[in-house]
């Protein structure tokens, strides 16, 4: 079962990277956590702590796809340790500003340096990408596995980093969270990019790399159901812990919340076993997503039995519908984006699903605010619904381009005149 993962980490430099970069991406569990419990803890305030995170959400969402562009251009070692290196000063101001009692603006100011962390797990799936760059079945089924146990990986520093930021933050001193996360990220990327062999070169000024990612209409749509994916993330983790407010199990929100993380973990990762399924990957990704808007009602009707454990079954088996979807979203961003451009096309996925966190916080919160705890799981399949049809869509659009595609093609080996014209479309 395991023969998919041996085959992947026996090309050399693989493992060394990995290790390097799983160091580098735990702090992104660890960083969030560790400002929200230092400030609030120092300051007294979780208006301020909230609002600070928030400032770095934002600065993330802006800096991070020209981060990731600059790494295209020049490469990865040459930008993304840079890089961190300001990002980790930015965490160290973070903490001597809490420390020595510096005022408020500073640590809004501190935090928004931070924004200029590199997106490892983008940079990881594009070493993977370019070590298995063909098109043979040998190839696809090695990036299947490497796709798959990145998510993974997502999932488990996801899960992992937050409790290790409140253990730290609350039995050591409140600043050890953001400075352990200084550490790991640093010292992880100072591995990851001393790996030269296994970088993928960097490709040659084309149009392709001119032009922004967004104006790849094609991707368009795919960041639009990853946004609906992250407001699935956010609005379920805020309804979750709303629900176990309300029976006075606040503290066990946590682990119950962990729960989702462990089946989308556990997906991932047995995903990786498997041969990729045959077919167009656009109707894999419609047809995952639809699974995963169907498992989004689980939680919903657990939540209606008033117990935390039903709920984080619930919750477990869910978390099996995120890993394919995220999986196989990313396989079709690989194969839209052109490879100058393929670690931009990969922020902007982070970053649309970053931006559906926080929209599904905000709604998520506001349902937890004025209606009963019940009626909060609501918001996730209702916004697992728009991610399906919005893949659905794109199932839609290739099919049609296809067809665009063959009607131009059989026009062009006609005659000029009447079937040439007949063959194009009006307004072409």
């Amino acid at each position: 079962m395991l023969a998919p993962y041996v085959r992947l980490f026996a090309t050399p430099g693989t493992r060394a990277f990995t290790v390097g970069n799983l160091l580098a991406r735990l702090p992104i569990g660890i960083f969030t956590v560790s400002a929200v419990v230092m400030i609030a803890t120092t300051r007294g305030s979780y208006a301020l702590a909230g609002a600070v995170s928030a400032t770095g959400l934002v600065a993330v969402a802006v800096v991070g796809p020209l981060t990731a562009r600059l790494i295209d251009r020049y490469g990865q070692a040459r930008i993304a340790l840079p890089a961190t290196l300001v990002a980790v000063a930015g965490a160290l101001s973070l903490a001597a500003c809490v420390r020595f009692g510096a005022p408020d603006w500073t640590l809004f100011a501190s935090h928004a340096v931070m924004a200029t962390t590199p997106n490892t797990g983008g940079m990881s799936r594009a070493r993977w990408a370019h070590l298995f760059r063909t098109d043979s079945a040998e190839d696809t089924a090695a990036r299947h596995t490497a796709n798959s146990f990145e998510q993974a990986a997502d999932e488990l520093c996801f899960m992992s980093g937050p409790p290790l930021a409140a253990l730290l933050c609350t039995q050591l001193f409140p600043e050890s969270g953001t400075l352990t996360g200084a550490v790991l990220l640093l010292t992880g990327m100072l591995i990851f990019t001393g790996q030269r062999g296994t970088e993928p070169p960097v490709a040659r000024r084309t149009a392709d790399r001119a032009a922004p990612s967004l104006k790849l209409r094609a991707l368009l749509p795919l960041l639009v159901s990853f946004l609906c994916v992250g407001c699935v993330f956010g609005s379920l983790e805020v309804a979750t812990i709303a629900f176990a407010d309300v029976r006075g199990q606040q503290a066990a929100a946590g682990l119950v919340l962990a729960c989702q993380a462990t089946g989308s973990a556990m997906a991932g990762l047995y995903l990786g076993t498997v041969r990729p399924p045959s077919g167009p990957v656009a109707r894999r990704f419609a047809r995952c997503a639809g699974a995963m808007a169907l498992l989004a009602l689980l939680p919903l009707g657990a939540a209606t039995t008033g117990s935390l454990a039903v709920l984080a079954v619930a919750l477990l088996i869910a978390g099996m519908g995120t890993a394919p979807t995220m999986v196989t979203g990313m396989t079709l961003i690989q194969r839209t984006v052109p490879a100058a451009r393929l670690n931009e096309g990969m922020t902007w996925q982070v970053t649309a699903l970053l931006g559906g966190v926080a929209s599904g916080s905000a709604v998520g919160g506001w349902a937890a605010d004025h209606l009963p705890a019940v009626t909060g799981f609501t918001v996730p399949p209702a916004a697992a619904g728009l991610a399906a049809a919005t893949a659905f869509a794109v199932v839609v659009r290739s099919v049609w381009l296809g067809r665009r595609t063959k009607g131009r093609t059989q026009g062009r080996a006609e005659e000029p005149g009447k079937a040439r014209r007949a063959a194009v479309p009006s307004g072409e």
